[in-house]
């Protein structure tokens, strides 16, 4: 009797010290879904080769499993990934889905508009402050040329809440009488949280970028670099910060005056309506899966 492929299932086992919930996979599922990360660890285990835990990692931030989302759907692609988009702008974002719609906003803005403009990857700031992590994030910054904008985002994910660092005027030298100042913002959409406390890393983190890009400044006035922390609007629930953050972004971009007032940003600067509005043009941008 001739079995058919569908039914010789294939198990196979993770070669790697991932997380002990998953035990093992059935690769068959997976052959139409080939960018995702369990397809990938599969196939890596069919190779009998192992998969660093780091290595996984990556690939779960990189390549989303598009099988376990539409499996138990028969709707169309599209309607499904509408009403995840959706969703998902209205919980706390991780890393990864905040990472795909800071792009998608990004793309959004013409070059001219953006160009004295540039971002950080998210995860960045987070890795830095892990000790063992820290030389090759200044490295990959080294590559970005950061002081050659306007304006610098630094996306902060810490103790479970979204934060915005804005390099300002970076690109100017320090030392300079007649030129614009330096200075950061750091917005907060929920004030309690206790920006003051980012403080510390920052200035540290700020320090180690001017020494590893091998700037010529006063290393004493790179830490006279004043942070300010405006006012700005505050969300409304403890899930809405990966949003805000966002919106700041767009809000930044097209609001920043040619002569910057750290606190041309205030409590009043939008209301909880546009950033809604923001959510749902953001929603028809791209797709999060």
């Amino acid at each position: 009797m001739t079995i058919r492929r569908s039914d010789r299932v294939r198990k196979k086992k993770f070669l790697t010290n991932s997380d002990p919930a998953i035990h093992e996979i059935d690769d068959e599922p997976y052959a139409k879904h080939r960018t995702c990360w369990r397809h990938i660890a599969a196939h890596m285990s069919g190779l009998k080769k192992k998969l660093p835990m780091k290595e996984l990692d990556r690939y779960k931030l990189t390549a989303p499993c598009f099988y376990e989302m539409c499996k138990h759907s028969e709707r169309s692609p599209r309607r499904i990934k509408c009403k995840y988009l959706v969703s998902k702008l209205r919980k706390k974002l991780d890393s990864r889905v905040f990472g795909l719609y800071l792009e998608d906003l990004w793309k959004s803005f013409s070059d001219d508009k953006k160009n004295p403009f540039m971002y950080l990857d998210c995860l960045w700031f987070s890795m830095y402050t892990t000790a063992h992590l820290r030389s090759n994030v200044l490295t990959w910054i080294q590559t970005k040329h950061i002081f050659s904008k306007k304006y610098v985002f630094v996306p902060i994910n810490r103790w479970s809440h979204w934060y915005l660092l804005i390099f300002c005027n970076f690109d100017e030298n320090l030392e300079s009488q007649t030129g614009k100042k330096a200075f950061m913002l750091l917005l907060d959409s929920l004030q309690t949280a206790g920006s003051r406390q980012l403080e510390p890393d920052i200035r540290r983190f700020v320090l180690d970028i001017y020494k590893t890009e091998g700037r010529t400044q006063n290393l004493s006035l790179v830490s006279k670099i004043p942070l300010f922390v405006p006012e700005v609007p505050q969300q409304r629930n403890d899930v809405e910060c990966g949003s805000f953050v966002l919106y700041y972004i767009n809000r930044f971009i097209e609001d920043a005056p040619e002569s910057l007032n750290p606190y041309f940003m205030n409590k009043d600067w939008f209301g909880h309506e546009a950033l809604d509005d923001f959510r749902n043009k953001l929603d028809s941008l791209g797709a999060i899966v």
